[in-house]
């Protein structure tokens, strides 16, 4: 007689803590704990080896923890409808457990197909609700409401589980038998729910107190942001975990007074206000997946070539556009596989406004750097930055003003493009200024592939002037009722009260944010 188990599919919530399918699932029987490594998902073009890397070391602390309840995960590797198609030969499938995923669009048609099989089958699916998101969302109004009511129910604690000793546990392939080209990313953060854990209570605690100040600079945001991001993304931590525990830390603040106490509490106000827009731009996505392929307003549509000028876009890549700064942050994102909001964001927007390109490859290429690469923030953001939502300000970063204020002693460039040693730090961002510019440009380092002045004024008559007329205004006004944030409903903790003036308000819309939780 086959055995009869609820199978609980797991897929970017990589732990047992805080997770109900697990536990709602124990309550009805036996579990089989599985992961499906899917070679057609990690053939897509935002997927690199850095992700599925760390993935690894999240599956890794996952299966120990899955032994020490009492049933150790079962990986398998193909389509996830010909793995549960097999599994049913050797099992009886009560039920199919998950996780609401808010992911690319791969994944979106892929669970059309697991729930047309659970259909077919007469196998109920139950995905259950992780994030802020809701899914089927009517209106925005209220929204804020339900994200703090959702965060503060009590996290759910790991079940027991009654072993399944029928299935082999299964393997995970290398990273090159399912097609992934070698990525090296030396300085990339480890994954796994133990460093997860570490990286929380670090930040929490130690690292948090410049967060406010640091954040915007790489050369002090590396260890002052919570750097939380690909945790949240795999799931090692619950975002309810994260934002309960700095709830506990805004309150222990508050009751114990100390030498700096105040710069705290300003952190993690502002952090703690950062949690609800991470999930304010996973609800964009959410809401419509299209973001993933098209201009949010269509009357940007045509405005740029959609094939790229390929030695641009190379350029850009390879952190060797002859702009220093933002040389350095592409080079270093390609090293770390992290990067500051605002450098992010820079980043975009200097492909999409000086370099002229389509946000559709530089956005891809990002989304390979990036190990936190969340699709549900990064492409509405890529858009936001490029100024294809019709209802955001248009930024056109000047990239040498950005290196003298964020990086003004040059440190960060020198580190990041050595090629510039001979450069003296007073032309650091501008080398072609340097009296000795000729023995470095043109030789070990480029001539700036565009004038960044000239190349920013064009871009800004061009975008600015899709914005005129009444039909634009029209559409845009739509967009704002469907996705905007609710002026009302989310408070960014981290803007203080000053003394005679009330605190303003902001929204992720008019913050520099570029959607990960730094």
């Amino acid at each position: 007689m086959s055995l009869t188990v609820q199978v609980v599919w797991f897929k970017k919530d990589l732990r047992i803590q805080d997770h109900a399918p697990l536990k709602r699932a124990s309550l009805r029987g036996p579990v089989l704990p599985l992961y499906v490594v899917e070679p057609d998902f990690w053939r897509q073009p935002d997927a690199s080896e850095r992700h599925y890397q760390f993935l690894n070391e999240c599956l890794a602390d996952l299966q120990q923890e899955l032994a020490v309840q009492g049933q150790p995960l079962i990986i398998r590797t193909g389509e996830i409808v010909e793995v549960l198609e097999h599994l049913s030969k050797d099992i009886v499938i009560a039920g199919l457990w998950s996780h609401e995923e808010t992911g690319n669009g791969w994944t979106y048609t892929r669970d059309k197909k697991v729930a047309d099989w659970c259909r077919l089958k007469g196998i109920p699916w139950t995905e259950c609700r992780q994030t802020g998101v809701l899914r089927r969302l009517k209106s925005r109004d209220g929204w804020a409401a339900k994200w703090d009511s959702f965060m503060a129910e009590p996290p759910v604690d790991p079940p027991r589980l009654q072993p399944v000793h029928a299935l082999e546990p299964g393997n995970l392939p290398d990273a090159s038998s399912i097609g992934l080209a070698a990525d090296h990313c030396p300085q990339r953060q480890i994954g796994g729910r133990a460093r997860g854990l570490e990286t929380l209570q670090s930040f929490l605690f130690d690292r948090g107190k410049p967060y406010r100040a640091a954040m915007a600079t790489p050369v002090r945001a590396f260890t002052a942001c919570s750097r939380l991001s690909p945790h949240l993304t795999f799931g090692t931590l619950s975002l309810r975990e994260v934002a309960q525990a700095t709830w506990a830390r805004q309150k222990d603040l508050k009751q114990n007074d100390f030498k700096g106490r105040s710069t705290w509490q300003g952190a993690m106000r502002s952090f703690s206000g950062r949690l609800h827009w991470h999930c304010h731009f996973m609800q964009k996505l959410e809401d419509e997946p299209r973001l993933e392929f098209e201009n949010l307003h269509c009357a940007y549509d045509g405005l740029r070539p959609r094939e790229s000028d390929r030695s641009r876009l190379a350029a850009w890549q390879a952190g060797e556009t002859g702009l220093p700064f933002v040389d350095a942050c592409m080079r270093c994102l390609a090293a770390t596989g992290w990067m500051n909001f605002r450098m992010r964001a820079m980043l975009i927007a200097v492909s999409s406004y000086h370099l002229w390109l389509d946000w559709r490859a530089p956005g891809e290429h990002l989304a390979r750097l990036f190990t936190d690469y969340e699709p549900g923030i990064h492409w509405p953001q890529v858009q936001m930055q490029s100024g294809t939502t019709g209802i955001n300000t248009i930024r056109i970063y000047n990239p040498v003003k950005q290196g003298q204020d964020q990086d003004p002693d040059g440190v960060f460039v020198r580190r990041w493009v050595p090629e510039l040693q001979q450069i003296d730090t007073a032309h650091i961002h501008q080398p072609w200024k340097a009296e000795n510019a000729g023995s470095v440009l043109g030789k070990i380092y480029p001539f700036p592939v565009v004038d960044h002045v000239s190349a920013a004024r064009d871009a800004r008559e061009k975008v600015w002037g899709i914005r005129k007329g009444h039909a634009f205004r029209g559409r845009a006004a739509d967009i704002q009722n469907r996705h905007g944030s609710r002026k009302s409903g989310i408070p960014m903790r981290g803007q203080e009260r000053s003394r005679g003036r009330r605190r303003r308000k902001s929204s992720p819309d008019q913050a520099d944010l570029f959607g990960e939780t730094s």
